[in-house]
């Protein structure tokens, strides 16, 4: 963008709603592009999925959660609250319809075109990271020494199609049998009988620093934080109107603002509603568990469970123990024995664990995060068919951390009326309108 074009955003007030990792990248591009940009938060930077999720780049997932190998699952859901996936009894009428859509995206048609857009988007998003790492002088916050999906159970010949499937996607992925998988990382279990290794994937030992350090950026410059709810928001032609609420009270009346991006993840549906869209997002609960450090249990990459749909990560704390996904809304208190039962998954994936005891462990050291997803697996990017003044960076359900970055710039791209990196049409809200 060149000088002409930053004077020409400048003095244009715009409101960013969610100080996620999307939210603050967003913020960043636009900043940096010369919009007076105001970033809202109820709860504070980072404060949310982007604080204790597994700190995994994951560039590889580039296939839909929509798989017809999953039906036979979900009967099993709602009797397993343990379960890699779980579904609330309760709350099973309101995820029906989210479910019957998540059914339909497993069209053979629709599979192949989502899968196209995924890995458009998911291509580079980590270059999009280096340069905003660089300038804040933090790109020791990414290591890339790639990732491991294991297997336990499934037979070579299984593997080998998952494997394939990759392949053909365009995956830089290797196969590995049990020896090679331990050479990479020793404190591997011997149940582990083959693993992909995903060589591009990277991670953070510390997803939090990502989202405080490029927020410190974006203050720099001369970004405003607003830690408050927003309660209503309505567009016009002259502009967008915002009313704030701060534990209960209405701040400030009526903030306006030119124009505001939507950025809010699982909170977004009512938000967009007020402006008459319909957004068919679920909050898929994920749970983490942090352990201390213990020079033993010891790993120097992600490495996934294909079977167990969890996660362990490296962190500057030690290990972090993530993943499996319960539906059950935004309101439900956490079922921490979720959590707890990360622990006993990763009993079977490494030989030596830092010692844990439900009865024993500290309140910071398990968490529940609730991802935004759409049925479809794609998140919702780009300005709202219907408001000229109203852009969605939203519904990144597994990928936020990954695609923080492109979104922000995406973003930037659309505001600015410059060319996107990619093609958005395949993100824009108007599919589900």
């Amino acid at each position: 963008m060149n000088n002409e074009q930053v004077n020409t955003n400048k003095g244009k007030k715009v409101a960013v709603l969610g100080a996620g990792i999307i939210g603050i990248n967003c913020a960043l591009e636009l900043q940096s592009l010369g919009f007076q940009v105001s970033l809202i938060d109820k709860a504070g930077i980072g404060e949310g999925c982007s604080k204790r999720n597994a700190g995994h780049f994951a560039t590889e997932q580039v296939f839909p959660l929509a798989e017809a190998s999953l039906l036979w699952q979900l009967p099993k859901m709602l009797f397993d609250p343990l379960g890699p996936m779980a579904l609330s009894p309760s709350y099973f009428p309101k995820a029906l319809p989210w479910f019957l859509k998540f059914v339909a995206n497993m069209l053979t048609s629709k599979k192949t075109k989502n899968t196209a857009a995924l890995k458009a988007l998911n291509k580079h998003a980590i270059d999009y990271y280096k340069p905003l790492l660089r300038a804040a002088k933090a790109e020791h916050l990414i290591t890339s020494k790639g990732s491991l999906l294991v297997f336990e159970s499934q037979k070579r010949k299984d593997v080998e199609k998952v494997f394939n499937r990759y392949k053909k996607a365009g995956i830089a992925v290797k196969l590995l049998d049990r020896a090679q998988t331990l050479l990479l990382e020793p404190n591997l279990s011997l149940n582990i009988h083959h693993s992909l290794y995903f060589t591009d994937v990277a991670h953070t030992a510390d997803p939090f620093a990502i989202s405080k350090v490029l927020a410190s950026q974006t203050m720099k410059l001369d970004t405003k934080f607003i830690q408050a709810e927003v309660s209503a928001i309505s567009s016009s032609d002259s502009g967008i109107k915002i009313e704030c609420l701060s534990q209960g009270e209405l701040i400030n009346d009526v903030q306006e603002f030119d124009q505001v991006v939507i950025a809010t993840g699982a909170w977004s549906k009512p938000l967009l509603a007020q402006l008459g869209y319909k957004l068919p997002i679920e909050a898929e609960r994920g749970y983490s568990l942090d352990l201390p450090h213990s020079v033993e249990a010891h790993l120097t990459r992600p490495v996934a469970s294909a079977e167990r749909k969890c996660i362990i990560t490296p962190m500057v704390h030690g290990l972090r123990l993530a993943g499996t996904a319960e539906f059950a809304g935004l309101t439900k208190a956490a079922n921490m024995k979720r959590a707890n039962m990360l622990y006993k998954n990763s009993q079977e994936l490494l030989s030596e664990l830092p010692t844990f005891s439900p009865q024993n462990v500290e309140p910071e050291q398990r968490w529940m995060g609730c991802r935004p997803s759409l049925p479809d697996s794609l998140p919702v990017i780009g300005q709202a068919p219907n408001h000229s003044n109203v852009f969605l960076a939203l519904g990144h359900q597994h990928l936020g951390l990954t695609l923080g970055a492109i979104t922000g710039k995406l973003i930037g791209q659309v505001m600015s009326g410059q060319k996107t990196d990619i093609d958005i049409s395949p993100f824009s809200i108007s599919r589900f309108n």
